[in-house]
């Protein structure tokens, strides 16, 4: 494309003014710029359409003097950590595996597990026993008695019998006195029993497995498995109490990585605590 500009005619004694010269001046400064306007889209649509530069060469990034050309900018990506990311973060935590035997002045690690696992062994017998949906005779070997001379098992003082699957039979032939005691007992158990007494005889129905039923014994299962985890903090308190007993003849640092090890121990148990709590509920709603 070629332009030619129009300049007025000028005689030999015009040129020495200097107002004109500033109109000529003017004039070829507009007519160059109205020929930019017309090569303006022209250029554009020949830019190349950049959505990333990775590097730039250049410190000055010249600027086009009208705004319908676009002007491609750096996209610069920042990674920001996530909340999920942060929270999985947070929650790993260094564990710790003490030497039981470098620690055996201090505590005795071995005793601790063994109370701990003591525990979830006392919460799986609960269950086992109180918390069957199937009638059997041993449902009620786990009621205790309360006598005059002391608290029984009631497999103790009477003679457990099922009749049918909705009936079970306690014979107290044996300890007639304690009859009044194993009915008291019955009445308070956490199985919703209604016993009826026929002299030494006590007749115990057993409700229907309804679905209300199940959601008792799942109240049941939770009341079992807190109580385990209240054992289970005292035999953590009780370790951590005999630990920082040792402060003058151990290091600080010593005492805190076996109050870490005793705690990590505590948290395996309670992991146990709320899978067998789980599997449990899972049992009895069916």
């Amino acid at each position: 494309m070629t332009c030619a500009l129009e300049l007025p005619v000028l005689s030999k004694r015009d040129c020495y003014k200097p107002c004109l010269l500033r109109h000529i001046f003017l004039h070829e400064k507009n007519m160059a710029l109205s020929h930019l306007n017309l090569l303006r889209p022209v250029l554009c649509r020949f830019l190349p359409s950049v959505s990333r530069t990775p590097l730039v060469t250049s410190s000055r990034v010249p600027s086009l003097p009208h705004a319908s050309c676009p002007t491609v900018l750096p996209n610069h990506v920042r990674h920001y950590a996530t909340k999920k990311s942060k929270a999985k973060a947070k929650g790993q935590t260094a564990k710790v595996n003490i030497n039981a035997a470098l620690v055996e002045d201090i505590i005795s690690l071995e005793e601790v597990k063994e109370d701990m696992a003591a525990v979830l062994t006392t919460l799986k017998e609960d269950f086992s026993r109180s918390l069957s949906i199937r009638t059997s005779p041993g449902a009620l070997d786990h009621i205790t008695v309360t006598t005059k001379d002391g608290k029984f098992p009631l497999n103790q003082l009477g003679q457990i019998s099922m009749k049918s699957p909705q009936l079970l039979v306690v014979n107290m032939t044996g300890f007639p006195e304690a009859t009044a005691a194993v009915t008291r007992a019955l009445q308070d158990s956490s199985m919703g029993l209604n016993p009826e007494v026929e002299g030494t005889i006590i007749r115990v129905p057993v409700p229907k497995v309804t679905r209300e039923h199940r959601e008792n014994l799942v109240k049941v299962a939770k009341q079992f498995s807190n109580k385990a985890k209240d054992s289970l903090r005292k035999v953590r308190t009780n370790a951590v109490t005999r630990v920082k007993k040792s402060k003058e003849s151990v290091s600080e640092d010593t005492i805190h990585l076996v109050e870490k090890q005793i705690q990590q121990m505590a948290d395996g148990y309670v992991a146990d605590i709320d899978k067998q709590l789980a599997t449990k509920t899972k049992e009895l709603l069916g």
